[in-house]
């Protein structure tokens, strides 16, 4: 993966003063927003903004998140080496790349096709072979490819769709912004009991699209 010297500095600038200084500690999730070149999965016209604390839109009516909520929304899923994770919403597949720099596994789902086929030009063309794609509707999760360990989830639904609960392993974590004209983060484990909800932070993040 080659840097641009150009952003090596303000990518470094970003992870020590918007992510680690507020408060992000895991070193994996560090690392891996050290590494991936953020630039590359925003518009080449909006390049010079890639580095700054703010979401960015990428088309479509769609964004690439401010860097500190991929940080907080990655750690949040206390993720392992081993992992194999679901995200919603590949979008640019910048976070997407952050997840597959951490973990085993990466099956991502984008519900716009043009979308879909961009992301999946940069991370291939950024070597990233541990990561699969699928265009559909993301509230009904991957069900072939289930259980597993974390889902991420990119944009926000009215309630939880139930079908990615249920694709969690025991366990497992989930995270998801939720709400219409108010959004919270909300973190889901699945236990063998039931599940566990913690509610985390208020957002905002662009609507779920779900297919009737």
């Amino acid at each position: 993966m080659n840097f641009d010297p150009d952003y090596e500095q303000a990518r470094q600038n970003m992870v020590e003063y918007q992510i680690k200084g507020r408060g992000i500690k895991d070193k994996n999730v560090l690392g891996a927003m050290l590494k991936v070149p953020r630039h590359l999965f925003v518009p080449e016209e909006m390049r010079d903004l890639a580095y700054r604390d703010e979401p960015l839109p990428i088309g479509h009516g769609q964004t690439i998140s401010q860097p500190y909520i991929v940080g907080y929304m990655t750690e949040a899923l206390k993720l392992q080496p081993g992992d194999r994770v679901l995200e919603i919403g590949t979008g640019s597949g910048y976070q997407t790349a952050i997840l597959a720099e951490i973990v085993s596994k990466v099956y991502t789902i984008e519900l716009i096709p043009e979308l879909s086929l961009r992301a999946q030009e940069t991370l291939k063309s950024l070597g990233y072979k541990n990561i699969e794609f699928l265009t559909g509707d993301g509230s009904k999760g991957w069900p072939e490819k289930a259980p597993f360990e974390a889902i991420l989830v990119s944009a926000a639904p009215a309630e939880v769709p139930p079908a990615l609960i249920e694709q969690l392993k025991i366990d497992g974590r989930l995270i998801i912004p939720v709400g219409t004209d108010s959004q919270e983060l909300v973190l889901i484990k699945r236990t063998k009991k039931g599940w566990e909800k913690t509610r985390l932070i208020g957002v905002r993040f662009v609507p779920l699209i779900i297919k009737p």
